[in-house]
């Protein structure tokens, strides 16, 4: 256990699997360690792969309303007025020769996208987890103007062999990582990743990496482990995960995260 000073000056949390149970909830414990963070004057920033429309049941959860890192660092987002502060986009051109490298390289992967203003959109191919009330459109027309981010989905593929299949195909041309087990692969533009987002946040705040710590269980929330001063893994991670963390909290259905934040915060 390290030394209970000093206390972070940023606490950085992932959300699904991290500070979200199993059962979709936010625990009463993990709710009141949120508070106790704010009220000693530290910055508390929601790190998540989510799209920044999926943000509101949290801001109701949690009754925090500061700024949120969504998309996997593509969006700065500020939960209190709900509207994106600033935007990280996979431009045209990019997306569409990352559709084309993977359809060559993984024969029936199929695209959805997260676009800034038409909000999530998908190829006929591609099966949503839930219900789609747009209907399909080409992928061409999907990723016109720039995607916050592409998503490929192969349903033969599981998600780390897909993020290893794309990582050689698509080499330095985007980013590419996973945050489920269901074969859904997540890409954005280079040099977009919780770590990024992170880091511009923790800047304009002139916070160092060494004063932040920040809670991940997926290998979308690696680079933010890493760029933290203490990267603390859930201990329902991915084993690649576990593996980089300075430290394993317990699982997310156990308050793991408060765990480790009421050694400093009360």
């Amino acid at each position: 256990m390290p030394a209970l000073t000093p206390a972070p000056r940023l606490v950085a949390s992932d959300l699904d699997g991290t500070l979200v149970r199993s059962d979709g909830t936010v625990s009463p414990r993990t709710v009141a360690a949120i508070a106790a963070v704010e009220a000693a004057g530290a910055p508390f920033v929601m790190v998540t792969g989510r799209p920044s429309r999926w943000m509101h049941p949290l801001v109701e959860a949690t009754g925090h309303r500061g700024l949120a890192v969504c998309a996997n660092g593509a969006v700065l987002y500020d939960l209190h007025t709900e509207r994106v502060v600033e935007a990280h986009l996979l431009t045209t051109d990019v997306a569409a020769e990352v559709v084309a490298s993977l359809r060559a390289a993984v024969p029936g992967i199929a695209f959805a996208v997260e676009h800034p203003e038409r909000g999530f959109g998908h190829e006929a191919t591609y099966v949503p987890r839930w219900e789609q009330p747009e209907p399909p459109q080409p992928v061409e027309d999907l990723v016109h103007g720039g995607v916050i981010k592409l998503l490929g989905r192969h349903e033969e593929y599981g998600s780390d062999e897909l993020l290893a299949a794309a990582r050689e195909a698509l080499g330095d041309l985007a980013e590419c990582t996973h945050s489920s087990d269901d074969g859904l692969l997540e890409i954005s533009a280079v040099g977009v990743s919780k770590a990024s987002g992170l880091a511009a946040f923790a800047a304009s705040h002139g916070i160092d990496a060494a004063d932040v710590i920040a809670f991940g269980d997926m290998p979308n929330d690696i680079p933010m482990l890493l760029w933290a001063g203490r990267g603390v893994a859930m201990g329902n991670g991915h084993p690649e995960v576990l593996e980089v963390a300075d430290e394993v909290t317990g699982p997310v259905d156990d308050d793991g995260v408060a765990d480790v934040l009421e050694r400093w915060f009360s």
